[in-house]
């Protein structure tokens, strides 16, 4: 070998050596090449990919932005509505179709404000309460002029009138705002986005959600009739039993007696005469257990005379001497009377059966428009309201006309429970 190629072939090894000690620095991910001349070197990184590309704005954003697009259509469905119902109605009042025609109307606007409630929630992200159902929807009262007026004064629908009314200009506002910004101030249209649903979503909470005040109330209202119709039917149930298993037996067995004294009253006019005396007994008992029925419903005194000698009858009836009290200029409404009765009845009998007390008050004032009712015992104290028990079912009947029962018994005692009710005047 001569010299010349000793020296290009140390050259080409060198030119090896210096690539593979480029190649080991950099990693077995980038490979030296050469280019068309075989002199250059090129790099490539074909083991390391480039990461997805990705949306700018997040799932949130693009839901806000689809309602915020979706606005221009459905106010323009919604005002078209509003105007043309009210109008077609306000023309038509002078005939009979008028007001019937509104009133579907508005259970049309009741449906929308599902709707849109259920567009808010799902775009938005926000819960709106559904209010409760109309009366007239659950057929509570089949009386063509009440149903009619109640679905006229329903709250809910004139707000979804006034909602979908005031929603047009809103509408092609946010609808040209996100158009116009998808194109030009894109790297901001996420905060303009949120800042206009913002907008949206405090308009549906106060037009499409119910008044909490007045669903609370209604629910009370409802809880109460049903209260009503429970205590009715618990009442009826008591009176049936008492007569059935007291008087009516008694009734019944005089009936019998009566029948046998006269067959034997020709052949044994002595055990005969045995028998109608001892019918005449049950006869006094009968109207005894009559008159003590008749007086738990409704006494004679409390109509005659009011709650004064009323509760000075009972306290005479009770096992434990009572003072009672009254301050009352006028007498309440019977309604009230009847309930104010009824529970110190309850109180007093509670004292006679389980306070072991020693001596009770009952004072009755009324202060303002409230009715007041107290009574107190120095027994051993411990009285609750609870579930299933005298002063639970109190708790409900008052509450069934708005009043409240206040229960003040520790251990030992002494016991106070005060009974308010509301003030109705009494009518002649």
């Amino acid at each position: 070998m001569t010299a010349a190629a000793s020296a290009a072939s140390r050259d080409e090894g060198n030119v090896r050596t210096a690539h593979a000690l480029q190649t080991d620095a950099r990693g077995p991910d980038h490979a030296l090449q050469t280019d068309a001349r075989g002199t250059l070197p090129v790099s490539h990184s074909d083991a390391a990919p480039l990461s997805p590309a990705r949306l700018p704005f997040g799932g949130q954003t693009w839901k806000e932005i689809a309602f915020l697009l979706l606005n221009l259509p459905v106010a323009v469905f919604g005002f078209t509505y509003v105007v043309t119902c009210v109008s077609v109605s306000a023309g038509l009042t002078v005939t009979v179709l008028g007001l019937p025609l509104l009133a579907g109307c508005l259970l049309g606007a009741r449906l929308l404000g599902r709707l849109e409630r259920a567009r808010v929630g799902g775009l938005l992200g926000v819960r709106v309460p559904e209010p409760s159902p109309l009366a007239v929807l659950r057929g509570r009262d089949r009386r063509a002029a009440r149903r009619l007026w109640l679905v006229l004064r329903d709250p809910v629908g004139w707000r979804a009138l006034l909602y979908f009314f005031i929603r047009l200009p809103w509408g092609i506002f946010t609808f040209c705002t996100v158009l116009t910004s998808l194109f030009v101030l894109w790297p901001v249209l996420s905060f303009i986005a949120r800042g206009l649903t913002n907008v949206d979503r405090a308009l549906a909470r106060a037009l499409l959600a119910p008044s909490d005040e007045l669903e609370r109330r209604i629910a009370e209202l409802e809880s109460d009739r049903g209260v009503v119709v429970d205590t009715a039917a618990a009442d009826l149930r008591r009176i049936e039993r008492d007569l059935h298993d007291g008087a009516q037996a008694r009734l019944v067995n005089l009936a019998m007696e009566l029948g046998l004294a006269k067959e034997k009253l020709l052949e044994d006019p002595e055990a005969a005469a045995r028998m109608v005396d001892d019918a005449h007994g049950e006869v006094k008992t009968a109207l005894r257990e009559l008159r003590d029925l008749a007086r738990g419903i409704h006494p004679a005194v409390l109509t005659d005379r009011g709650l004064d000698a009323a509760l000075s009858s009972i306290a005479a009836r009770c096992t434990v001497p009572v003072t009672v009290t009254t301050d009352l200029p006028t007498r309440p409404a019977p309604a009230i009377e009847g309930i104010a009765y009824y529970t110190a009845s309850e109180l007093l009998q509670n004292i006679s059966k389980h306070s072991h007390a020693h001596h009770a008050t009952v004072d009755l004032w009324r202060t303002d428009d409230r009715l007041m009712l107290q009574v107190r015992d120095d027994g051993t104290g411990g009285a609750t309201a609870s579930p299933g028990g005298g002063l639970h079912g109190l708790t409900e009947r008052l509450g069934a006309v708005d009043g409240l029962l206040l229960i003040d018994s520790p251990p030992g005692g002494p016991t106070t429970i005060t009974a308010e009710l509301p003030w109705r005047d009494r009518t002649a």
